[in-house]
């Protein structure tokens, strides 16, 4: 059964769908099957995943309302290995409609439900606002993964969505858990950087990747030809990055499985 990752973080600019995008494609090459959920009206995963969001058949948009199965939504990305979900601006609409529906914070958990056993791992790129969108990824998935800046706002943006976590968690979802933290266009030159990056590290242990993504014009270029940075430039430093925090996710999560079959 595949996991269902939410990338989440009401702060704009920090790095979220870079991360959904190019974590998605390094999980493929690491022999993952991965399905990327583009759930942000601005499309910028689909683009960034080598789809054209205006040419679309289908969209996350209509998967939300029930009008389209998920099955039907799902398109490979243009190089990187693994499928996607798209979406265009249509999925604006998507947060009033949605207010007038049955169940309307499950509405992409029961979508997504036939299409866990196809894939190892689901990510879902959520909107930088913890609004009905979020709160249906949320919903869905089975824990969060959280990419930030070290900067002062960081901590508080955080904070915020560690309550919103907690809330959903008793209210809808208990199984959902803080998958972890990733450090994205670090710069470990950068004083106040580093001082943050020990504040996480004290409050949240082991939840805080060791791998972070630097800063890095690559990866910077990358979106802008529709491709994950491990296939614009295989050799950059962006994407040794992101392939390690691949690694570092898949060992992850067989030391968990290891764990749980130990305990049993």
């Amino acid at each position: 059964m595949g996991r269902v990752i939410a990338l989440a973080n009401q702060k704009g600019g920090v790095g979220k769908t870079t991360t959904a995008i190019n974590l998605a494609a390094s999980l493929a090459l690491n022999k993952q099957r991965v399905l990327l959920v583009d759930l942000d009206p601005q499309g910028n995963a689909t683009v960034g995943s080598g789809v054209e969001k205006n040419r679309i058949r289908h969209s996350s948009y209509e998967m939300l309302l029930g009008r389209c199965p998920a099955a039907e939504v799902v398109v490979p990305s243009g190089t990187g290995g693994f499928d996607l979900i798209p979406t265009n601006s249509d999925l604006t609409a998507a947060e009033v409609e949605l207010f007038g529906l049955d169940r309307r914070e499950q509405r992409l958990a029961e979508a997504l439900r036939t299409l866990r056993p196809v894939y190892d791992y689901i990510l879902i790129d959520c909107p930088p606002s913890l609004n009905m969108l979020t709160l249906n990824a949320l919903v869905a998935a089975d824990s969060v993964l959280v990419p930030l800046q070290c900067e002062y706002y960081a901590l508080e943006g955080l904070s915020a969505l560690m309550q919103t976590v907690e809330n959903i968690r008793k209210a809808v979802n208990p199984g959902l858990e803080l998958e972890g933290l990733i450090r994205t266009m670090y710069d470990g030159r950068n004083n106040l950087a580093n001082q943050v990056s020990e504040q996480l590290e004290a409050h949240f242990g082991d939840k805080v990747y060791r791998n972070v993504v630097p800063r890095n014009v690559r990866l910077a270029e990358a979106p802008s030809h529709g491709l994950p940075v491990v296939d614009y430039d295989p050799t950059s430093r962006g994407a040794m990055s992101y392939l390690a925090l691949a690694a570092e996710l898949i060992q992850r999560r067989e030391t968990e499985a290891l764990k749980s079959a130990h305990n049993l």
